[in-house]
């Protein structure tokens, strides 16, 4: 019997090991089916009446959003290095077309008169007639060298402003320094093709997103707040700048109250521009948009929704949600959440970048650790 039975072990192990094999594949695909981004968007929590659905899971590293004339979304990338494109839905998927590749940083992505505008750390390109050569783009022209070469807050963003002109971020190359005066720390604009270039506003640290009001075509940007000060503070900031020329504060003031501890000796915070909303700190406040859709219900109305990237150092983690910010009389007024849980517990399992209107009045929203762009539309009571 002993020698049957060990017989039997020996002849069964492959059996047996095989059938382990198989149970731990089974286990990681399930648990890989349960990060992905469909499978928990039951637990996103909105205001009544909306809902959130996924519209795309294959961008890979998906960072900031724009729309073509003709209803192509846009996406730039970070560390994947590629500029992606998305035809007006069809309702299929796999329709996600790779129209850049092997870019610097291509973060930033802009649309104007059937060209993409596309920025690198230290280049903005220019694909002309892009939606007619969604398979095939023409090579890009290069409208302005940034000439710069630092990684640290290295990702440009870009927008076309009501003034036609074409407005670039550029963060500090640190924490916290003396950055190089008008060449980081501010947002500069430019002509489209890229002469005229002037710095618009200074004293910011690294701002990822922006809009102006839709009424009053005033800038509205935000400011990720520096480190290394503790838990609490400083506060990200959501900054107003109706005119030209104006400094808020960094890095000498932070969240236009507190003090640098080496550079506000320098400057108190009273010679600076104050943000308009102080946010969450450490939330990483990214991508933000002004609502000009007329799906949401008119409440809605020029509300700005933030994209909170979420802090990398902070405990317990903060942020990882759509923010939302109503204003009065041209000033902010509340600041709570509009979307969250990305963010379960103190693990996340997404990390909203940008936020953008859809042309049908939905707002996408990017998420560059699951890949996705998710659309929140409004179903009614």
């Amino acid at each position: 019997m002993m020698r049957h039975h060990g017989v039997y072990n020996r002849r069964s192990w492959p059996a047996r090991k095989m059938a382990y094999a198989c149970m731990a594949m089974v286990l990681a695909l399930m648990n890989a089916c349960s990060l992905m981004p469909g499978t928990k968007l039951e637990r996103i929590a909105l205001p009544a009446g909306f809902s959130i659905t996924l519209y795309e899971d294959d961008v890979p590293g998906a960072r900031t959003l724009a729309f073509g004339d003709n209803g192509t979304l846009f996406i730039g990338t970070y560390k994947q290095g590629k500029v992606y494109a998305i035809p007006v839905r069809s309702g299929r998927k796999g329709e996600v077309r790779v129209i850049a590749r092997d870019l610097q940083d291509p973060h930033g992505v802009a649309f104007r008169d059937g060209s993409l505008y596309v920025a690198e750390r230290s280049r903005i390109l220019r694909f002309d007639d892009i939606e007619k050569h969604l398979d095939q783009p023409m090579p890009p022209v290069v409208i302005y060298d940034l000439g710069l070469k630092y990684a640290h807050h290295g990702l440009r963003v870009m927008h076309f402003g009501p003034d036609g002109k074409l407005y670039v971020s550029i963060g500090v190359p640190c924490n916290i320094c003396m950055p190089e005066a008008d060449r980081y720390g501010v947002i500069i604009r430019m002509d489209r093709n890229g002469g005229g270039a002037e710095v618009f506003a200074r004293g910011i640290r690294n701002s990822v997103g922006y809009d102006w009001h839709p009424e009053t075509h005033e800038l509205w940007f935000t400011d990720n707040g520096r480190d290394l000060l503790g838990n609490d503070t400083p506060p990200d900031e959501l900054n107003h700048a109706p005119v030209m020329g104006l400094h808020f504060g960094y890095p000498h003031c932070h969240a236009g109250e507190l003090s640098d501890p080496v550079f506000g000796l320098r400057n108190p915070c009273s010679d600076f521009t104050a943000p308009a909303q102080k946010l969450g700190p450490h939330v990483a406040a990214l991508g933000m948009r002004f609502y000009t859709g007329r799906q949401f219900p008119s409440p809605y109305r020029n509300r700005i929704f933030i994209a909170e990237h979420g802090s990398w150092n902070r405990s317990p983690k903060l942020g990882y949600r759509v923010s939302m910010v109503t204003l009065g009389d041209n000033d902010a007024v509340t600041y709570e959440p509009f979307a969250e849980g990305w963010l379960q517990g103190n693990s996340a399992w997404g990390r909203p970048v940008d936020v953008i209107v859809a042309p049908d009045g939905a707002l996408l929203v990017s998420d560059d650790k699951r890949g996705a762009i998710y659309r929140i539309s409004y179903t009614g009571p």
